[in-house]
């Protein structure tokens, strides 16, 4: 599977760590009434889709980037990457 990294082009999935949902990016705060149970649901609650899905990729064995790659998780099919702060700053994690 190749990952088209937004700075680096096409990129072999296996110099990458697959880390989760993208939705891991919108932590909550931990200083906000009912903290606990946030982060109880941000720890232990997640989707596992069939279909199209934004996930938190690591480029371990290469520039160290974080992506968030939308990938449809039944046909393995890229449909696109972008870095995960940039991501995050326009509030498209999830």
């Amino acid at each position: 599977m190749l990952i088209p990294h937004p700075l680096l082009g096409l990129r072999d999935s296996s110099e990458f760590t697959y880390l989760g949902d993208a939705a891991l990016l919108d932590r909550p705060d931990g200083m906000a009434e009912g903290a606990a149970a946030r982060f109880h649901d941000y720890v232990h609650l997640r989707d596992n889709p069939a279909g199209i899905h934004r996930e938190l990729w690591f480029h371990e064995q290469g520039d160290r980037s974080w992506l968030v790659v939308t990938r449809n998780t039944v046909t393995h099919e890229i449909l696109g990457a972008e870095l995960a702060r940039e991501a995050r700053l326009k509030g498209g994690a999830a």
